[in-house]
């Protein structure tokens, strides 16, 4: 009772919340376009946030080519991990301090752009440690111009107004959430993506999946707007996941990828995740695994654990990509879960994660809950015994 009424009162907040979007630059070539709108906007010297991979392997080069061009000054901080560590923000504050800069482009994948924005945080709020931050509205204060180039689809970074960081000192992963967050500018480049491995290609769309996928059965929050961005985004996913995948050099599949992300993003920037992220952080968190594969694992063993509440979303769902010629809405939602299922099969994605170890069991029950309970509006509210029983069950 205690944790819907906490939902309710929620959900009354959220319509005096001022929601928005980034600015889009989007199509073939359109990160050429962001040092002209960099430059436009005042900023001079900027903080390059991106993973070492797509700096030691020239991704970056035409743009910072570009921007040299409009004598643009630039540093670029790569020290960022696949799950980034609050150690990596404070060595990303410092070089923003000691080079004088005064704006952020985050390039790469759900890390650099979760790091960039924490980074930002840290500007806007010097006095306050990466812990200090995470939860809820902790920040309420401008932080330097953000532009987001995402090189992957998947975890919608782009228009959210969350940043993942882990700390390392305890491996515990958790969101800072704050509007301020939310980037100003996003460039939506499918060049950018024709190169990603197929695995990366898998994961991180099955992210943007379940980032739909919770957004709407999670309903308690959402206005239209997020209802349908999320059907959106489950379309655009059921079309275009696989053709991406099998052939990473389409660009009408990158493109329609890159749609999905951003419109699953902007629904659960809103409707929140559930259950599926608050279970997976602790796998990232512990283990290392990849954000998108604890994301693609979990999601058919969330919603199935879920059980009849859930049953007309995922048919709704079911019924946007025309799945089933008639049925049982029962019937529907599970045609639904096992179309998420084949797909996975069909990219080589894990269906169980072998990596729990048992003694963590508790420590992860501790963190899930405290991540969902009572943010999350959940279509089922779990308790901690419920947590660890899901938890066992993985241990195939």
């Amino acid at each position: 009772m205690f944790v819907r009424v906490f939902h309710y009162i929620m959900k009354m907040a959220m319509y005096v919340i001022p929601w928005g979007m980034p600015k889009l630059i989007e199509g073939e070539d359109s990160i050429l376009q962001l040092p002209e709108v960099i430059y436009k906007n005042g900023n001079r010297r900027v903080l390059v946030v991106a993973d070492p991979f797509l700096t030691n392997n020239g991704y970056l080069q035409p743009l910072l080519d570009k921007m040299s061009e409009l004598q643009l000054s630039y540093v670029i901080f790569s020290e960022v991990s696949p799950n980034p560590l609050d150690t990596e923000v404070e060595n990303g504050v410092k070089m923003y301090i000691e080079n004088n800069c005064d704006s952020l482009v985050a390039f790469g994948g759900g890390s650099p752009m979760d790091c960039a924005k924490a980074i930002g945080a840290r500007v806007a709020k010097p006095k306050k440690s990466i812990s200090q931050l995470q939860g809820l509205y902790r920040v309420l204060k401008k932080i330097p111009t953000l532009y987001a180039v995402p090189t992957t689809s998947g975890t919608g970074s782009e228009t959210t107004v969350a940043a993942v960081i882990t700390e390392a000192s305890t491996h515990h992963k958790a969101s800072i959430n704050d509007n301020c967050l939310m980037p100003k500018y996003a460039v939506l480049d499918p060049k950018l993506t024709v190169s990603v491995p197929k695995r990366v290609t898998a994961i991180t769309g099955l992210d943007a999946l379940s980032h739909a996928v919770e957004a709407y059965t999670n309903h308690m929050y959402n206005t239209k707007l997020e209802n349908d961005l999320a059907k959106k985004a489950v379309r655009l996913v059921y079309d275009y996941l696989y053709k991406a995948y099998e052939d990473g050099n389409n660009i009408d599949a990158r493109s329609h990828m890159q749609k999905a992300a951003f419109y699953a993003g902007r629904a659960f920037t809103r409707g929140c995740v559930g259950n599926v992220h608050a279970i997976g952080h602790t796998l990232s968190g512990l283990y290392g695994m990849a954000h998108g594969e604890a994301m693609g694992i979990l999601l058919p063993h969330v919603m199935r654990a879920y059980g009849e509440p859930v049953y007309k979303y995922l048919a709704d769902l079911a019924d946007v990509c025309n799945m089933c010629n008639g049925g049982t809405i029962k019937e529907k939602a599970e045609a639904f879960i096992v179309w998420i299922e084949e797909l996975k099969e069909k990219m080589g994605v894990s269906v169980y994660p072998t990596c729990i170890c048992e003694s963590d069991i508790d420590q992860m029950v501790n963190w899930a809950f405290k991540e969902a309970v009572p943010l999350y509006p959940t279509p089922v509210v779990w308790k901690k015994e419920d947590y660890a029983k899901f938890i066992y069950s993985l241990m195939k």
